[in-house]
């Protein structure tokens, strides 16, 4: 096996090493909103269930964009070991709560990354990073939107049947722009 030749690289060790954490990040996103999915589908909420097998895909897509810059870039991305993932939820508003929570903590990693970047002059990634903090700004609008959600319907009676009913509405929108965008 030869050994990597860094002298070939345009990627920086350190931006290397805080994007494959950003890696680790995402696969952490992607493998807990199929947990999340899972535990919606058996609860019975077939339109939040849907959403989050979408929003898990999603996430490993963004997980193999990173992958894909860091390898062109000269360095070696990482697959992730992905462990500790929640698997029991006491409510569909405690899934989003967390999918909230968890979108809030990968922005902030996004943006000490963007602004690494920025301080060290490594204008190539800084400018790569601008479409995951773009993202990630409408990753957080949708989980508040969502939440938002629970509020105005209220959980009692149909409640949460027409908040699932409404997850249901906000996936078929966000479907079809994606189509319309491909």
């Amino acid at each position: 096996m030869s050994q990597h030749n860094h002298s070939k690289r345009s990627l920086s060790i350190e931006v290397e090493k805080l994007l494959n954490e950003q890696i680790v990040l995402e696969g952490k996103s992607s493998a807990s909103y199929l947990s999340m999915a899972s535990w919606c589908e058996t609860e019975g909420y077939a339109n939040a269930s849907n959403f989050l097998y979408a929003h898990s895909d999603e996430e490993r897509g963004h997980m193999l964009k990173l992958f894909s810059y860091i390898n062109e870039a000269g360095g070696h991305a990482l697959q992730p070991e992905i462990t500790n993932i929640k698997h029991k939820f006491s409510s569909l508003r405690e899934v989003f709560e967390d999918v909230l929570e968890h979108e809030i903590h990968v922005t902030k990693s996004i943006h000490e990354i963007v602004d690494h970047c920025l301080s060290n002059k490594d204008f190539s990634t800084f400018s790569y990073l601008q479409w995951f903090v773009t993202e990630q700004r409408e990753e957080e609008s949708l989980a508040r939107r969502i939440l938002e959600i629970f509020d105005i319907i209220g959980e009692d009676g149909v409640g949460l049947w027409t908040i699932d009913q409404e997850i249901g509405k906000i996936s078929a929108a966000q479907a079809a722009a994606a189509s319309a965008g491909a």
